[in-house]
């Protein structure tokens, strides 16, 4: 099972439980986070486990670009970063993007740091995404920020000359990247920055992934009771910086296991883990798989019996879709809530996945915040994957379980997590009957 070059690809059932232990690729989200501190860090500094996918790799050639020096062995998954001690090097600068929302979201602040003209852009899917937010927020803070499309949307130019900093409120319920982006670019500001969140954050684990990146080079970030963060004025510390697995991709593994029986363990996934996303194996708990963790990693045995829930996953939406393709095997209806943002995220992840899983035979129905889906058999499908890894990555699950799903566009993964197929085909060398 290989995406490489495939327009189509076909998925083959599993004979047998697993009984597999998963090594997975670093976290995108720790990953382009270290590398933004990194880079505002002073002195030389080396990101252990980096995830080498289109995301991180466009946040690579943008700080390359800006003329900050990031280099990367591919075998060892590390990557050295030569940071400018808060002095970004002055425009002019173009940079892309491409499709990742973090790389372009991080970027923004750490660009009205420098000095002179610097172009943001993206790919078409990603100038859709809302950055107004963000700008409104850099504005108020003193920056200045040149929409050349569609108001609130890439592209952009930062007109730069530092940046002062200060306060500035932000709204919550559209993405916690905005509150993210400030802080991590926070220390460089004149009077380093104090975000106040108004309503509730979505998926506000991720901010606590901003801070526990922050807080291993050295600057700590000050909580004021739920809804407000401050960032002292100073200058992040080089180091040698361990990056943890994916949670989101380990999601995949983990339903795996719920979906085919036996057990999977994912290393380096343990009780500290700060990642929202690994809080996807409680809903399988609850769900009625078996899930054990320990200092060390986490693991998820399937019992052959799955029960429907009832579940907000706001705070780990990326396992959304994941869930969706889990459900159709559980004894009663799956219903999820306070996703209603992610409509906005690579595609529309809610009438995606409702749509799909009714092009496979499965009934579901689209909420304003989530979906609904009921028991029953996949018929062979092919599966639209409109432009999202996710909806790749997950929508292959069926086929673990259901004849006849073949997923289209199968590349798509490699904007998160490019050996996805090749890790899904190394499941079937090790379930209980050797595929």
């Amino acid at each position: 099972m290989t995406a490489s070059g495939a327009t189509v690809l076909a998925v083959e059932p599993l004979r047998g439980p697993l009984d597999a232990t998963v090594v997975l690729p670093g976290s995108k989200s720790f990953t382009n986070r270290a590398l933004v501190v990194a880079a505002l860090a002073e002195g030389r500094s080396t990101l252990e486990g980096a995830l080498l996918a289109d995301d991180t790799t466009s946040m690579v050639q943008a700080l390359v670009r800006l003329g900050i020096p990031v280099g990367h062995d591919v075998q060892a998954a590390t990557m050295v970063v030569d940071g400018v001690g808060g002095a970004v090097p002055p425009g002019p600068a173009e940079l892309d993007a491409r499709l990742a929302g973090t790389t372009a979201r991080f970027l923004l602040p750490l660009l009205a740091l420098g000095q002179g003209r610097y172009r943001l852009d993206g790919s078409p899917p990603l100038r859709a995404r809302p950055m107004g937010l963000l700008i409104d927020a850099l504005r108020a803070l003193g920056g200045v920020v040149e929409e050349q499309g569609e108001e609130g949307h890439l592209p952009v130019t930062v007109v730069a000359h530092g940046l002062d900093g200060g306060s500035v409120r932000i709204p919550g319920d559209v993405s916690s990247q905005f509150v993210s982006a400030l802080l991590l670019s926070g220390p460089a500001m004149a009077r380093g920055v104090r975000v106040e969140v108004d309503g509730d954050v979505v998926s506000r684990p991720y901010l606590d992934v901003t801070t526990a990146t922050m807080d291993a080079f050295g600057v700590p970030v000050e909580r004021h009771g739920e809804s407000g963060f401050a960032v002292a004025p100073g200058t992040y510390r080089a180091c040698r910086y361990r990056i943890e697995p994916d949670a989101s991709a380990a999601s995949y593994f983990f339903a795996a296991a719920a979906l085919c029986g036996g057990r999977v363990r994912v290393p380096g996934l343990g009780r500290a883990s700060v990642q929202g996303d690994l809080a996807f194996v409680d809903v399988l708990a609850a769900m009625g798989a078996k899930v054990r963790r320990d200092e060390h990693g986490t693991e998820v045995e399937g019992t052959g019996e799955l029960a429907g829930v009832d579940v907000d996953l706001a705070d780990c939406s990326d396992t959304a879709q994941t869930l969706a393709v889990v459900a159709p095997f559980a004894s009663s209806p799956t219903r999820v809530r306070g996703i209603g943002f992610v409509r906005r995220k690579e595609t529309d992840r809610i009438a995606a996945v409702v749509t799909e899983l009714r092009r496979c035979g499965v009934e579901a129905e689209e909420l304003d915040d989530g979906y609904v889906v009921h028991p029953g058999a996949p018929h062979p499908a092919r599966i639209r994957t409109y432009g999202d890894h996710r909806m790749a990555m997950s929508f292959a699950l069926l086929g673990l379980r259901a004849p006849g799903i073949e997923i289209g566009d199968p590349g798509v993964v490699a904007k998160t997590f490019p050996g996805y197929f090749e890790a899904l085909a190394g499941l079937r060398a090790r379930s209980a009957t050797g595929g």
